[in-house]
C-alpha cells in the first residue's frame, strides 16, 4: 500500500507540478498560458477561462491539502488577478476565452467557465481571506443557479420546444462545486442543492434497464433515441459516482453508496475495450454508430477519473472489484499516459494506447485533473492504510 501512496505522491509533486510551474505562468501579461507542448513549449497564446479558474483552484487547493508553497499560493493570487480584471462582461458572466493581454475572443457561452470561475476562487479564499475572491465566488455561484435551465442563454442554438433535452454534464459539476463552495455559500444552500442533485443523477439521468446514466435525457428523464440522447460518456459516470460517494459519505448513506459503486463498475464494464484495453470516449447505447469521430480515442482524464472513484469506492465499502479495477487501470494509466521524459500526461492516445498528439495542455487539457486525480488517489490509499485495507 505504501508503494502505490508514494508513487502517486511523486508523480504529482515531481513530474506533474513542475511542469506546470515551469511553463504555464505567464509573467509578462499574467494569467497562464495552457497550451503547451510536450517539452513545455507554447504553441497558442489564447487563454481559456474555464482552464484560468481550474489552475487557480489547482494551485490553492495543493496549497491548502499538500504543502504551503509559496509559489503555488503566489501563482494562483496573480491568475486570480489576470481573471477578475478581464475575465467577466458587463452582466457578470464570464468570457469562454481570452488573447494573451486579456482582450476578449469568445463571448461567454458557456457556463463552464463561470463554474471553475467561483471554484478557483473560492479555493483562493481559504488562502487570502480577500472579500473580493469570496463576493465574486458567490456572485458567480448565484448567476450559475440562476442560468442553470438555459446556460447558454441567447448563445443556445437549439431550436426551442421540438426536441428539448436535458444535459447531464452541469449537475454533475454541481454535485462537487456546491461542496468546494460551502464556505461561502453556506451549509443549508449546499444541503438543499444536494437533495435536487442526487434526485437529477441517480434518478433522472440514470436509466435502470442499462444500469447507465445518460448524456442527455427528454426533460421528464425519459429516452430520447437521437444521436444526443442514445450517447453514452464512461468517464463522466465514473466522475460523478465519486462525488456522489462523497455525497453519501457526508451524509451516512450506505444505500446511496452502494449504487454509487454498482453504476461505477458498470460505466467501466460498458466503456472498457476489451481488444486494446484503456476506457473508450463515447459509446452509442444502442450500438449505433456515432457522430463522435473521436468516440474510440483513450482521454487522460476518463482514466484518471476513473483511478479516483476506485480508490474511493475501495476506501469506502472495502469492494474488491475496485481493488481490481484500480490495479488494472493504474497499470494502463502509467504506461501509456505519464511522461516521465518532460513531465506531465498525455491527453489524447489512439485506441491502441499511442499518443495522437504531444500536448500537454490545450483548449481542453490544463493543471487541473492529473494533479487532482493524483492527490484524490493518494489521499484515499492512506485512508486505505489507516484502515489497514491493502491493495
Amino acid at each position: 500500500m505504501k508503494g502505490f501512496v508514494e508513487r502517486y505522491k511523486k508523480e504529482l509533486l515531481e513530474n506533474v507540478m513542475p511542469f506546470w510551474v515551469k511553463y504555464s505562468n505567464d509573467r509578462e501579461y499574467g494569467g497562464f498560458l495552457t497550451c503547451l507542448d510536450r517539452d513545455g513549449t507554447v504553441f497558442d497564446t489564447d487563454k481559456f477561462m474555464w482552464l484560468q479558474g481550474r489552475q487557480i483552484w489547482t494551485l490553492s487547493m495543493l496549497y491548502l491539502s499538500v504543502e504551503p508553497n509559496e509559489t503555488w499560493r503566489e501563482m494562483a493570487e496573480q491568475g486570480s488577478a489576470f481573471i477578475l480584471k478581464n475575465g467577466r462582461n458587463q452582466h457578470g458572466d464570464w468570457y469562454f476565452s481570452l488573447d494573451r493581454a486579456g482582450r476578449p475572443l469568445v463571448q461567454p457561452y458557456n457556463i463552464f467557465s463561470d463554474c471553475f470561475a467561483s471554484m478557483g476562487l473560492g479555493a483562493l479564499y481559504k488562502i487570502t481571506g480577500k472579500d473580493e475572491h469570496a463576493q465574486v465566488a458567490y456572485e458567480t455561484f448565484d448567476r450559475i443557479l440562476d442560468r442553470r435551465e438555459n446556460p447558454k442563454d441567447q448563445y443556445n442554438k437549439i431550436y426551442p420546444g421540438t426536441r428539448s433535452l436535458k444535459g447531464f454534464a452541469l449537475p454533475m459539476i454541481l454535485s462537487n462545486l456546491s461542496l468546494e463552495l460551502e464556505h461561502i455559500v453556506g451549509t443549508n444552500t449546499v444541503e438543499s442543492l444536494i437533495d435536487e442533485i442526487i434526485h437529477d443523477i441517480m434518478e433522472v439521468f440514470y436509466q435502470p434497464d442499462t444500469g447507465l446514466i445518460m448524456e442527455n435525457v427528454n426533460v421528464d428523464g425519459s429516452f430520447s433515441d437521437s444521436f444526443e440522447g442514445r450517447l453514452v460518456n464512461p468517464g463522466h459516470i465514473i466522475e460523478a459516482m465519486w462525488f456522489m460517494m462523497d455525497l453519501a459519505g457526508r451524509r451516512g448513506d450506505s444505500a446511496l453508496m452502494a449504487k454509487c459503486v454498482e453504476i461505477a463498475l458498470g460505466a467501466l464494464a460498458f466503456g472498457w475495450d476489451d481488444e486494446f484495453d484503456g476506457i473508450v470516449y463515447f459509446k452509442d447505447i444502442l450500438n449505433k454508430p456515432l457522430q463522435q469521430l473521436e468516440w474510440d480515442q483513450k482521454l487522460w482524464w476518463v482514466h484518471l477519473e476513473a483511478l479516483v472513484c476506485m480508490a474511493k469506492g475501495y476506501a469506502y465499502t472495502g469492494d474488491t472489484r475496485c481493488k481490481e479495477w484500480f490495479q488494472r487501470l493504474d497499470t494502463y494509466a502509467f504506461r501509456h499516459f505519464s511522461d516521465p521524459e518532460y513531465g506531465e500526461w498525455y491527453g489524447y492516445l489512439n485506441r491502441q494506447g499511442q499518443p495522437l498528439l504531444s500536448l500537454k495542455g490545450g483548449k481542453w487539457k490544463g493543471c487541473f485533473h492529473v494533479p487532482r486525480a493524483l492527490l484524490k488517489v493518494y489521499s484515499a490509499l492512506e485512508t486505505l492504510e489507516r484502515q489497514s485495507l491493502s491493495l
